[in-house]
């Protein structure tokens, strides 16, 4: 089934309408909005609906979703929104949290909050138009004015983030300095850390009775699903063993061959020829939109696939203007992705939760600029953690002052993930 893109179109569909109205249900219910006159010379912003079919890990339908969001672009700043930036938590604070658990052999759950930026209060006065369809016919010609956020206003995750991060230092919790997305409670002997990436968290602990508690206090405060043991989180699919953890992004995978037209293709054993350096001769590709979103979804799949990261980081670079070259060097990561779409990345226990970190640099291996690329690859006990390849920000004179330069990069992520730890009470 395809998703809708016109109010018009959902209307003829019985789950889209329950959708629909599921959504104005979630509204009312949470007092976003006041019916009022519209003012005279103030920013109206406008709305409209979109569809959004959400899936299994398995690709079966879990449930379609109706959103009414505001036309952000239509906001000015100063007058009805001012900051917008909102912390997530990142990739390799959560494999060290799943990492450490795992080696404490911790339970971890998963919640959802269900229409999470609904809680976000605003501090400016924000006017939207009636939704389509779904007009006042006593006041056609109102506008609500905004109590909470809603989907689409540009300070909406920041609202959501705040009231949700405020809430948690009230139970006793504490946000850490080194991400703000983590938090962690501790109590004599007992831990519980909590992952957030928008609505979507993840909890664990050493003591299950006590994280019963902290779920019945979020449930309380928000309305939020228990999605049970943690399955799938950030497109993430994880499967739980004997072993410990393995993160796979399967599916995602899948869908991005599907997106290229790559899903018959034959696969190849390597994501890239070694000895070959990208530049910027030869005819300009057709479409650098293609090029772009299917660089950027393969920038996200890099997320358990460290074995394609210096390839993607090279066609990252193109960006403002690919070639034809460029392009077929995405397709040959992709196909090499197509005969490689069941990699995962293991998480196991340990027997000690030690830092190892190893660097390295070439010297000069870009043919055009002279610079030189910089990567490394961090564990923690036997799991590996973090890892990049970033091309460096200066031509290097030597290779020793290449290496150095690695050498700094490296250091300033251990001296992060140290910070974690600390923060883990580690």
């Amino acid at each position: 089934m395809k998703e809708l893109k016109r109010f018009k179109s959902a209307a003829k569909s019985p789950e889209w309408l329950a959708a629909i109205d599921d959504e104005i249900h979630a509204l009312t219910h949470n007092q976003i909005w006041e019916l009022v006159p519209k003012p005279p010379a103030t920013n109206v912003v406008g709305s409209k609906w979109i569809f959004q079919i959400k899936y299994h890990s398995d690709g079966s339908i879990y449930r379609f979703k109706a959103r009414l969001v505001a036309q952000g672009y239509t906001q000015l700043y100063g007058l009805d929104f001012h900051d917008t930036f909102s912390a997530i938590v990142r990739a390799s604070t959560v494999r060290i949290v799943l990492s450490i658990v795992v080696t404490r052999g911790c339970n971890i759950r998963q919640l959802d909050v269900k229409n999470a930026f609904l809680h976000g209060l605003l501090q400016e006065e924000v006017f939207m138009e009636q939704p389509l369809d779904y007009i006042d016919t006593s006041h056609p010609y109102h506008v609500f004015l905004l109590k909470k956020a809603i989907h689409g206003l540009k300070q909406a995750p920041r609202a959501w983030f705040h009231r949700f991060s405020n809430f948690l230092l009230t139970i006793g919790f504490t946000c850490s300095k080194a991400d703000y997305s983590l938090f962690v409670h501790s109590s004599d002997n007992d831990i519980i850390y909590l992952l957030l990436y928008v609505d979507d968290i993840v909890l664990t602990g050493s003591n299950e009775s006590l994280i019963e508690t902290f779920i019945h206090k979020l449930q309380q405060e928000f309305s939020m699903k228990d999605l049970g043991n943690l399955h799938y989180f950030l497109g993430l699919e994880v499967t739980q063993s004997p072993q410990g953890l393995f993160l796979s992004q399967v599916k995602y995978a899948r869908d991005i061959l599907i997106r290229a037209k790559l899903h018959d293709s034959k696969p190849i054993a390597t994501p890239m020829i070694v000895s070959h350096h990208l530049t910027s001769d030869g005819p300009l590709f057709h479409s650098p939109t293609i090029y772009q979103s299917l660089v950027g979804l393969l920038q996200y799949l890099t997320i358990t696939r460290p074995d394609i990261t210096h390839a993607v980081n090279s066609v990252s670079q193109f960006m403002h203007a690919p070639r034809e070259s460029h392009f077929q060097a995405v397709k040959r990561i992709l196909r090499y992705v197509k005969g490689t779409l069941h990699f995962n990345l293991s998480i196991s226990s340990s027997s000690h939760l030690n830092i190892s970190a190893f660097s390295d640099a070439d010297w000069a291996g870009c043919p055009e600029t002279s610079r030189s690329t910089s990567g490394y690859v961090i564990f923690i006990g036997d799991n590996l953690i973090s890892w990049t390849s970033k091309k460096q920000t200066t031509v290097s004179r030597s290779l020793a002052e290449s290496e150095y330069r690695a050498l700094a990069l490296i250091v300033a992520e251990v001296k992060w993930l140290l910070n974690i730890l600390h923060d883990l009470r580690i």
